[in-house]
């Protein structure tokens, strides 16, 4: 246990360099994207000296160094993310607005998470355990096609088909129960089925040749023991190891999803902040995002480590 501890210490301070280099590449892009944030919130006849003084105010006509400097102060000693420049919410704390959205985003994650797992796992099996079959070829190329659609557009086909021509599900996801989440966690969900159907099968297969396997088997054991009570669970051990960097695929993707269905999450916030020159909203948004990342990558290293001793010990 003390070796397992060590080894997440030591992720965990790996992580505050990948951190501290993702807000610095994000600050970068947005300082040399060349908006003007001030443009987009002073009043429509403001003179010049009234646009520096509110540049002065916010501190945009300070050199790169020095905003990020200052940035990274704030967020350091105080946790404070800045303020939005934004028409609407000029002035509101940016971790406010986070707080706002990140639930419904963390609630579509969870749901496409759900469903990924919840179709992906036994999808792998069931083709396993009819390998080089026609339902086997089938499964195949659902995954092939599932990996390789584009979220945004599987997204606006299942609009198409169960909210269009159906009326199935509503089509957007601003308001309501549960069945407003259905179809933009459907369509997080069912791309990253597709890599874990492919994973379980590869799983399943490779332990199903295992030597304990066929000693199972010469010992007469119903095959359906075999494969379920023992091949099950050391299959089941590399889907479960990557749990944590399916994390950083579901943060990219519900930044598309989002967008593609209007669900109010952090990912529309970071496309609504970049489309209004929001710096400050969308550098705090980058942040949380990319402490999910983080996190998901360190849920994987200590699942590996967890799972295999010899990780943490090498």
């Amino acid at each position: 246990m003390a070796d397992l501890l060590s080894y997440i210490v030591r992720k965990l301070l790996l992580a505050i360099p990948v951190i501290l280099l993702a807000t610095l590449i994000v600050f970068l892009i947005l300082y040399l994207y060349g908006a003007d944030p001030i443009t987009a919130v002073a009043p429509p006849h403001a003179s010049a000296e009234d646009l520096e003084a509110l540049r002065d105010k916010y501190g945009f006509d300070e050199p790169f160094p020095i905003q990020y400097g200052k940035f990274l102060k704030r967020l350091v000693f105080d946790q404070d993310l800045g303020t939005s420049v934004a028409r609407g919410t000029l002035n509101t704390d940016v971790s406010y607005l986070i707080e706002q959205k990140l639930p419904k985003t963390l609630q579509l994650m969870a749901i496409g998470l759900t469903i990924s797992y919840s179709i992906g796992i036994p999808l792998g099996i069931y083709a396993a355990l009819r390998q080089d079959t026609l339902k086997d070829r089938g499964v195949m190329v659902f995954t092939l096609v599932g990996y390789a659609m584009p979220s945004f557009w599987l997204g606006i086909l299942l609009m198409m088909a169960l909210a269009v021509y159906t009326n199935i599900l509503p089509i957007g996801g601003t308001v309501g129960g549960l069945e407003n989440i259905i179809l933009p966690a459907l369509t997080l969900g069912l791309g990253n089925a597709a890599l874990t159907t492919r994973m379980m099968r590869s799983s399943m297969l490779e332990v199903k040749r295992q030597d304990y396997i066929t000693q199972l088997r010469s010992r007469g054991l119903p095959e359906r023991e075999v494969i379920f009570k023992h091949a099950l669970r050391n299959a089941l051990l590399p889907v479960i190891t990557v749990i944590g960097l399916d994390i950083g695929w579901f943060v990219a993707g519900a930044v598309v999803v989002e967008t593609v269905f209007s669900w109010p999450g952090i990912g529309m916030l970071v496309i609504n902040s970049i489309a209004n020159a929001d710096f400050p909203t969308v550098q705090g948004c980058i942040l949380v995002l990319a402490l999910f990342v983080v996190l998901g990558n360190l849920v994987a290293d200590i699942l590996y480590a967890f799972v295999d001793p010899r990780v943490r010990l090498g």
